[in-house]
């Protein structure tokens, strides 16, 4: 492993930004301060007009293995993340067989050791009959990022809504219990009544049938049983106006015990987009109106909404065609959030210091992650170099998702991804391209490690 020194950078790190040197030594940050002069043999970086960011830290993706690795691998899709900036993720557990026992768990945990570039940690499933399994879970806090409860259809045996389950589930874990909620019942009967006016259903019609009031349902549901049972609950991808009415910014993150998520196609696309790109961007929830967005928005600036994710969910190009019962739901995102935020900072709705408090700091302080999401003497070189001048645009040839698509393709981002740093390698590098990122290289003879959490 080499030991770097990235030089006059602008760290952005706890609301602040300032010019330092960063030195790497061993896989963590050794020191952090000015002009450090280092008598150790050292690879130079010159970060004059670049920034440096924590790296961030997806809590909800799907990369598809095992079982579906038609569309996604483990390391196909973290290839793609640490290409994004993204240097530690949280994966879904609606692989093929569904994770919903400790053995089957740990089988993902040992695909991740040998081929993610990428940090990692994996959710536990539910399902109406796994309680004991889940429970099994309480003794392992400090290597398990929680469990993860599909309170709406899902793949295979993943739909919770046994209420006697969800009692037991909220009543006894321990670990923080992340939630999909849409209310299933909700959903099916919407379906039934357009289907029966309608008989051939589009795009636009999937937020009528996944519709705020089955989003409210369920989420408002998943927080009365926290409060009832006191447990630690995030609920993933809010999607409307109204859910934010749960959520408080009247304490700080680490007190909380009900946090939420906003994924970055909630606050990129609207339902105005489903004319232009279909079934490419239908996905569960679903992509709303504008008027939902803009709520987003709000909610993530003024703290009710605590992390930004993606809900990354790969599909082939085939698995996206019509009928509307055929195109798969969800859209792959990772190796561009990063990015997509960037856009954002340059279109003046949110600071670099923001960014960074919700892709890093506030998902570490979520899920009490051991030394990661800050820029701390001491803790893992987990670290992203950004250009605010260099562009990057989405093309077929630069796009590392297995599937091969985005639904961001021909997109330019007014900024770029230079160097991203996961335990101190130096896993991606961009050269010194004018536009897109054809040019690289990437490291991939260490791998990611295993996220350990406080207890």
């Amino acid at each position: 492993m080499q030991n770097y020194l990235i030089k006059h950078i602008s760290v952005v790190n706890e609301n602040n930004i300032s010019e330092k040197d960063v030195y790497i030594k061993k896989g963590r940050i050794e020191r952090i301060g000015n002009a450090l002069n280092i008598k150790e043999k050292v690879t130079e970086i010159n970060g004059e007009g670049k920034h440096l960011f924590p790296g961030a830290i997806d809590d909800q993706v799907h990369f598809r293995e095992p079982g579906l690795t038609h569309k996604a691998s483990i390391y196909t899709e973290s290839k793609a993340a640490v290409a994004g900036g993204v240097t530690s993720f949280m994966e879904m557990p609606n692989t093929i067989p569904n994770a919903l026992t400790e053995d089957l768990l740990d089988q993902k945990y040992n695909i991740a050791k040998n081929n993610s570039l990428a940090n990692y940690s994996f959710f536990m499933g539910a399902s109406n009959s796994n309680a004991d399994e889940i429970l099994k879970m309480n003794k392992r806090k400090n290597d398990v990022c929680g469990v993860k409860i599909f309170m709406g259809s899902s793949t295979g045996n993943m739909l919770v809504d046994s209420e006697p389950a969800l009692h037991k589930i909220f009543s006894e874990s321990e670990l923080l219990i992340a939630t999909h909620c849409e209310d299933e019942k909700i959903i099916k009967e919407n379906y039934k009544n357009l289907k029966s006016i309608k008989p051939i259903l589009s795009p636009s019609d999937h937020p009528i049938i996944r519709n705020e009031n089955a989003c409210y349902t369920s989420s408002s549901f998943a927080v009365s049983l926290a409060k009832k049972y006191n447990s630690r609950l995030h609920i993933l991808h809010i999607t409307t106006a109204k859910e934010l009415e749960l959520f408080s910014n009247d304490i700080p993150l680490k007190e909380k015990r009900i946090t939420a998520e906003v994924c970055v196609h909630h606050l990129h696309f609207t339902s105005d987009d489903y004319e232009r790109l279909g079934y490419l961007i239908k996905c569960n929830p679903a992509i709303k109106e504008s008027k939902n967005k803009e709520a987003l928005w709000n909610g993530l600036l003024d703290n009710r909404l605590d992390v930004i994710a993606t809900d990354h969910a790969p599909h082939t190009m085939e698995e996206k065609l019509p009928p509307y019962e055929h195109a798969h739901s969800g859209l792959p995102l990772v190796q561009h959030s990063l990015l997509m935020m960037l856009h954002y900072y340059k279109e003046g709705r949110i600071s670099l210091e923001k960014i960074v408090e919700k892709m890093s700091h506030a998902v570490a302080d979520c899920f009490k992650i051991k030394e990661r999401g800050y820029i701390r003497e001491g803790y893992f070189a987990d670290l992203v170099v950004v250009d605010l001048n260099k562009k990057t645009t989405v093309t077929k040839e630069n796009i590392l998702y297995k599937c091969g698509w985005s639904p961001l393709m021909g997109f330019t981002f007014p900024a770029g991804i230079t160097h991203t740093f996961v335990n101190g390698n130096c896993v991606y590098a961009r050269l010194n391209d004018k536009v897109g990122q054809g040019n690289t290289l990437f490291d991939e003879s260490i791998k990611g490690e295993r996220m350990n959490f406080e207890k």
